[in-house]
């Protein structure tokens, strides 16, 4: 697929399925996509959220690390502003999502310690400590001994340490469960009662009056404006506004509007799950972020007894892709996705070897760990590595300025899905009331594409 010409002057006719009617629908069900139908939701608006196998995609292996300051790269400096906005925003996100789902939502406000292995990797950190700083960042210099005092199980051979209080974790997988779950409850705003829908907020032919189990595959058009989503089966959604919000397959949506460019890459990553026996726990009360030999690797602790290790990155394939092992568990505890759900990528040899061979470094006691899972998904990215957010602009010919009305882009967040979420979901729901929030305009959807003309067609409806 790509980007056509223009989108049709007509379209052939469906089978006759009903079409779903909502004030909102969002083509997605990743951390991203949930966080976004919610924050929608709670605006009052109905809303209908668009996926085959929610949570299955790169939000199935992130390991939810909200790191504002450890996330600061060089040059994405101006990425550094929405990272803010969206850290400051989880506490209160999360404590009203576990509000309205009666689940935790697996946020947790424990700090982050960053540790260098050799002196080499203890120079490159305080060499972004000045970075950090000079952005108005706290991170703060350990000794050896407060670090161990504070985490017992960390080497005594590591060069550094510092403490970084303003980044915390979530688990992602919990957190997709939590949205679930608040978005069937369509109960009016601080109600108390159980057991009543509310006709205005559940859709009817949704499942729990918001799921739809099916993949987009195109937008619908009316009039110059998006009206909705063509789904693989046959069947529309209509909706006031369309979020696009489906990661690396937004770019192959059908009818994008002529000349939008959505430049995704495919950024693979492999992660681990190991279990702590009971003589062990806890390995780690902090989030462990590391450098050893100048390459990261990090280690974070779930409430389950569970650790995430991850931090490899390559942007080729494996060629002849598999199942990853214990990608997707049944097991108590987790989720089970749908059988043959999600873009699973292969996940490398090398990759596995590296993270535990750098994880023991950090924190020997990792080497007597069970190891449940190795996982491997793609996370979308863009060339600069920010995300496409926002409206899509368009050039009526006149001079005026002006936007595809009913579309909004919400896709390309790279290694910072979970972390942005709270902030896409604010921004996506003000640019829904009608304000544009200009500190967001450099991530703009259109960045990377060339002059947009303004949708001057009509496509025939057929429901």
């Amino acid at each position: 697929m790509g980007i056509p010409e223009s989108p049709p002057d007509s379209i052939a006719e469906p089978a006759a399925v009903p079409a779903i009617a909502a004030d909102v629908a969002v083509i997605g069900g990743g951390v991203i996509g949930h966080g976004i139908a919610w924050e929608a939701r709670r605006s009052g608006r109905s809303v209908v959220l668009i996926d085959d196998a929610p949570g299955s995609g790169a939000s199935w292996a992130a390991a939810g690390m909200l790191a504002p300051v450890s996330e600061l790269h060089y040059q994405e400096e101006e990425l550094l502003g929405l990272m803010l906005d969206a850290s400051e925003r989880w506490p209160q996100f999360a404590a009203d999502l576990s509000r309205v789902s009666g689940r935790g939502s697996g946020f947790l406000a424990t700090p982050t310690l960053t540790i260098g292995a050799d002196a080499a990797d203890r120079q490159a950190l305080m060499d972004l400590r000045g970075v950090q700083q000079a952005n108005g960042l706290a991170v703060e210099p350990l000794t050896v001994r407060e670090a161990r005092r504070r985490e017992p199980l960390l080497s005594p051979a590591i060069a550094c340490a510092l403490d970084t209080p303003a980044d915390h974790q979530v688990d992602p997988r919990g957190l997709v469960e939590c949205f679930r779950a608040a978005l069937a409850n369509h109960l009016p705003a601080g109600s108390g009662v159980a057991g009543t829908a509310v006709a205005d907020t559940a859709v009817a032919g949704a499942l729990d009056g918001f799921a739809v189990a099916d993949r987009a595959v195109g937008l619908e058009w009316a009039d110059g404006a998006v009206a909705g989503v063509r789904l693989a089966g046959g069947g529309l959604v209509l909706a006031g506004e369309t979020v696009v919000a489906n990661g690396m397959a937004a770019g192959s949506l059908e009818n994008l509007p002529r000349g939008l460019r959505l430049p995704l890459r495919p950024v693979h990553g492999d992660i681990l799950r190991l279990s702590v026996p009971p003589h062990l726990q806890p390995l780690l009360t902090s989030t462990v972020r590391g450098l050893v030999r100048g390459v990261p690797v990090y280690l974070v602790p779930r409430e389950d007894g569970t650790v995430v290790i991850g931090a490899t990155q390559r942007e080729d394939a494996l060629v002849g892709a598999g199942t990853a092992f214990g990608a997707m568990p049944a097991s108590a505890g987790s989720s089970a996705v749908p059988a043959g759900a999600g873009p699973a990528s292969a996940v490398s040899a090398g990759g596995v070897y590296q993270l535990l061979r750098d994880a023991q470094v950090l924190v020997p006691a990792v080497a007597e760990l069970e190891l449940l899972e190795c996982t491997a998904r793609a996370r979308p990215a863009t060339p600069d590595n920010a995300p496409l957010l926002g409206r899509v602009p368009v050039d009526g010919g006149d001079g005026s300025a002006a936007h595809v009305p009913g579309l909004i882009v919400a896709t390309g967040f790279f290694r910072h899905g979970v972390l942005l979420t709270p902030a896409a979901a604010a921004i996506c729901r003000d640019l829904m009331d009608g304000k544009a929030d200009p500190r967001w305009q450099p991530f703009s959807p259109d960045r990377f594409s060339g002059r947009i003309p303004a949708p001057r067609f009509n496509i025939k409806e057929t429901a």
